[in-house]
This record gives structure tokens, C-alpha cells and sequence, in this order.
């Protein structure tokens, strides 16, 4: 009786952990959780996840790029020669994003504080610490 308990046991423990297995890497996939918590807690970066077809046009993030001077030379006044902007385009170059990189997580909170939403006026952004 006992060896058949352990038995079943032993076949549920094998059957269902691959189950959960499974269950975290989909959510995984979806959330990206423990990516966000390890980007954001161990390097301090901050990146919105998004594929290349939903992001905005080239055309579009650069006329923002240009309303917005303004805002962009405020962020790179937090830390002048240490904080910058970049444009990333993606797939077959139509599509972009823009990356703020910063020297300290200072500079981080700084720039978030300035931005204030989760898009740069609509387009969405990364923070890279370098």
C-alpha cells in the first residue's frame, strides 16, 4: 500500500511539474515579468517590450522628435555628455522607437520625472543605463 502511494506520488510529481513548467514560460512570454524585474532591478534599464509592428512610424517619432526640443534638451541638461537620445528603427525601417541612455540611476529617475507617462509624447521609449 505504501509503495503504491509513493508510486502515484512519484508520477504526479513527474506529470505535473513539466505542466508548470510550461504554465510560467508562456506567462513569462506574455508578461515578461522576470525580464522586466531583471532589466529594471539588476541594470537598471527600463524598456517597453513592444514589437516592431506596433510601433510608430519613422516619419512620426521624428516630427515628435522635432515638436519636442524643448522637453529633450531638458532631459539632456540632467547630466550634460551623460544623458542622450537616440532613434531606433526596426523590420524593414519603417517602424521606430526612441532610447533615452543615462550614466546613473539619478539620471534615470530625473528623466522619468520629466516624461511623466509611459510614451514620449506618444511614442514609446527605453532607458538604457550605460
Amino acid at each position: 500500500m505504501i509503495r503504491k502511494r509513493r508510486i502515484l506520488t512519484v508520477i504526479f510529481i513527474i506529470a505535473i511539474v513539466p505542466i508548470i513548467c510550461v504554465g510560467i514560460l508562456l506567462v513569462e512570454a506574455q508578461t515578461k515579468i522576470a525580464r522586466r524585474l531583471i532589466d529594471n532591478v539588476l541594470y537598471d534599464n527600463r524598456y517597453h517590450y513592444l514589437p516592431c509592428e506596433q510601433l510608430p512610424s519613422v516619419s512620426k517619432v521624428e516630427s515628435i522628435i522635432q515638436e519636442r526640443q524643448d522637453v529633450i534638451r531638458q532631459i539632456e541638461a540632467v547630466n550634460p555628455g551623460l544623458v542622450g537620445i537616440e532613434v531606433h528603427t526596426c523590420g524593414a525601417g519603417q517602424n521606430a522607437d526612441i532610447t533615452f541612455w543615462y550614466a546613473s540611476h539619478k539620471d534615470r529617475i530625473a528623466i522619468e520625472r520629466i516624461i511623466g507617462s509611459d510614451t514620449f509624447f506618444g511614442v514609446p521609449y527605453n532607458l538604457n543605463n550605460r
